[in-house]
Parts: C-alpha cells; structure tokens; sequence
C-alpha cells in the first residue's frame, strides 16, 4: 500500500508500516509540516497514497466521498499517546484487508474499525 503518513503520527509508525511491506511517505520527512491541509491531500492525492491521519477535517464522507480518492485511514483513540498510536495502527495493519481499502474513508477507533466503501452504482 502507498501511504502518506500525516504530521501527527508519529515517525516510528512510518518504519513499523514500512518493515510490513508498505511504501510510506511523510508530511515532516517531506517538508510539509503546518502546510494547510488540503495541500496534503493534494498531494497524497497527486501520489495515489493513502492518508494515515488524526486530523477531524478528514472526516466528512460528504466531502470525502469514497471511490473519489486513494483512501483516507483517520485514527480517532480516546487518549491518543504515541505508543497507542502506534500500537493500534499497526495492530490494524497486521489484522485487517488493508489492502482493500482503496478508496475508503476508514475510521478507527479504540475498539471498531469503520469502513465506508465507494458505492456501486
């Protein structure tokens, strides 16, 4: 998978998801920390990668309509420490089809993972 990682995850998940097998790009490596975040996904986008985010602007499947974009995989934990992250994304990673989820809006939580897929029409 071709992931984007956003600024607020931490650095160590881009190594964990990259020794799984996963090609992954970040904000802070690329220079793209505190640019707006429509630039980001612009070019995440551009990229064909899947963002990797905590940020609630990504939330809105209305805006964000599934099967219009590469995916976006927004992380929602109730006490969001580095090592939580991290261990539940990568937790995520090593249980679920990720692989499948091109095009979704995935929002993961302490205990569900919700997957709003591109509607066949």
């Amino acid at each position: 998978m071709r992931i984007k990682l956003d600024e607020n995850l931490p650095l160590k998940l881009a190594v964990s998801l990259a020794a799984l097998g996963h090609d992954v790009d970040t904000v802070l490596e690329e220079g793209l920390a505190g640019h707006a975040d429509m630039d980001i996904w612009q070019i995440a986008q551009r990229e064909k990668r899947v963002l990797i985010t905590q940020d609630l602007d990504f939330s809105d499947a209305r805006e964000f309509l599934p099967g219009t974009h590469s995916g976006i995989l927004l992380v929602r934990l109730s006490a969001p420490s580095r090592e939580r992250l991290l261990a539940r994304v990568l937790e995520i990673f090593q249980t679920q089809a990720v692989h499948q989820w091109s095009g979704c809006l995935v929002v993961v939580t302490d205990h569900k993972v919700r997957i709003l897929r591109p509607s066949i029409n």
